[in-house]
């Protein structure tokens, strides 16, 4: 047993773990783990989201449009586009008021997974009108935000530092300098199985560069699986490979990465 684990982001509504979701959150507590975010995306798995948020007394929720949501169907897999596009035709706005019942649930706790993605073909437009809406939902509601930031570095930080919300940097992949002056700012900072990954030097260089107080941990399961497991299913277990790597570059134990990291989840979702 490993812990205390609190992983900050993780999609257990996702297909892959449609065979045996159940059995498997029953199995976390008894692998340190002791508390989760559950991520909604979209309108569509936001009531699956919530279901696990009340079926785990250690599973809290986060409800917002995450930017691929924005994908018309010509773009998007044998799944098909979100309900962003299918249901409300690209109407986000018309989607977020959908979900706003949503923030008067205890167990939703921060707004997310939202921000911004310029790896796939979205109209830029779109991606920041929604963002900036979710940021003032987050600032208006007190709760804070969960930010995807995929090669939109300048973007995300143009916004962020405009409005200065509370919240986190999920996935973060940007330079150490960044990452400090963004925890300077109030916001936490999520590393998961990527940064244990060969090459990834800049996360590397975040990690230590930043005060452990500001750090968070995450899988964004059931994607990213840390080494030495990567390439399989991630489920939040695993973030004690995680939490070993973090503790080999501080030089510092395990358990002081494990208990430190829970206590700073716990600050930001306000728990």
């Amino acid at each position: 047993m490993t812990g205390p684990i609190f992983d900050t982001h993780a999609h257990y509504s996702a297909r892959a773990f449609d065979a045996d979701r159940y059995p498997l959150l029953d199995s976390l507590p008894g692998k340190g783990v002791v508390g989760v975010c559950e991520q909604a995306t979209h309108s569509g798995d936001a009531p699956r989201v919530l279901e696990l948020a009340h079926r785990y007394p250690w599973v809290v929720a986060a409800v917002g449009i995450h930017p691929e949501s924005l994908l018309p169907a010509a773009d998007c897999g044998e799944e098909g586009p979100a309900p962003t596009v299918s249901v409300y035709g690209g109407d986000w706005a018309a989607e977020m008021r959908a979900l706003a019942p949503y923030y008067e649930d205890p167990k939703v706790v921060a707004v997310g997974e939202c921000g911004l993605d310029y790896h796939w073909p979205v109209p830029k437009d779109a991606q920041l009108a929604m963002f900036e809406a979710h940021i003032r939902l987050a600032l208006e509601l007190d709760k804070p935000i969960i930010v995807h930031d995929r090669n939109a570095h300048a973007d995300i930080y143009a916004l962020l530092k405009k409005y200065q919300p509370k919240g986190i940097v999920h996935c973060y992949s940007g330079s150490a300098d960044d990452a400090v002056w963004l925890a300077k700012q109030g916001l936490f900072i999520g590393f998961g199985g990527a940064c244990t990954f060969k090459g990834a030097k800049r996360a590397a260089k975040a990690i230590s560069a930043l005060p452990l107080e500001s750090i968070v941990l995450e899988t964004d399961c059931p994607y990213m699986a840390p080494e030495p497991v990567r390439g399989t299913r991630c489920d939040s277990s695993l973030i004690r490979y995680v939490g070993e790597y973090i503790a080999q570059l501080r030089g510092i134990s395990a358990e002081e990465v494990f208990r430190t990291t829970a206590e700073n989840a716990r600050r930001v979702y306000g728990l």
